[in-house]
């Protein structure tokens, strides 16, 4: 099983001033890749709290992924962060301001712009088409811009790089509550103890009560499990099964 944290970094997602699309996302894509992300972490802009996460992060699962921290401004301290909990210094990349000044056309770099040019030392650069700004890993750690559009475009250029066993996936939708399923739900787990099941309530008008759902590594598993529970449910509690 392949284990993942995320850090999301900014005080404007912990004010409230922005609301975090990141996360969401890495979660069902992490998901998708069978990738088990068994934290998500929000912290605002200080160096030693993205030390101190990404020092034990790093230690606890096979990888690390930031967001957020990465522009040219004074509250951009995520690369600091990430070089002082591995032990890193910060060094410029020769790579780094060689994309840069592609990317300037001529124009001279300013202090600003040498600031996103300077790493942890050994980084790796992993380049995309879409920015100038390439993603960074330092050893298993990611570090992702915070701009949404730019995250999702990073992660899908180096999707490859998070590997983990496919998780096969059931949804059973029922018209009854919870606690008309709960013991049937208990006594399949009795039976199913590797499956990974949720039970979910619902209190709009799509015309199911509870969502019930379903996973396993073993699409075989799976199979055996929906079926035991379908036998154990009255049939007209069951609207659709996904």
């Amino acid at each position: 099983m392949s284990t993942a944290g995320i850090l999301i970094i900014g005080n404007e997602i912990l004010s409230g001033k922005v609301q975090d699309e990141n996360a969401p996302y890495l979660l069902r894509e992490l998901r998708s890749q069978g990738v088990d992300v068994l934290r998500v972490v929000t912290i605002p802009d200080e160096v030693d709290l993205i030390a101190s996460d990404v020092q034990a992060f790093s230690r606890q699962f096979d990888y690390v992924l930031t967001s957020g921290g990465v522009g040219p401004t004074h509250d951009d301290v995520t690369m600091l962060g990430v070089a002082n909990g591995l032990g890193r210094k910060l060094v410029q990349d020769a790579r780094m301001r060689t994309l840069l000044e592609n990317a300037l056309h001529g124009r001279e770099a300013n202090e600003s712009h040498l600031k996103m040019t300077v790493l942890p030392e050994g980084s790796e650069l992993i380049e995309t088409p879409d920015l100038w700004f390439p993603l960074v890993r330092v050893e298993n750690v990611f570090v992702f811009p915070g701009i949404p559009s730019l995250l999702r475009a990073k992660f899908e250029g180096s999707r490859t790089r998070f590997e983990g066993s496919p998780v096969f996936l059931r949804r059973v939708y029922v018209t009854c509550i919870e606690t008309d399923v709960a013991l049937d739900l208990q006594e399949l787990l009795d039976g199913f103890p590797e499956l990974m099941l949720g039970s979910y309530p619902q209190f709009g008008e799509d015309g199911y009560r509870t969502l019930v759902t379903l996973e396993s590594r073993d699409e075989g598993y799976l199979r055996r499990a929906v079926d035991a529970l379908l036998a154990r449910i009255p049939t007209d509690y069951v609207l659709r099964v996904e």
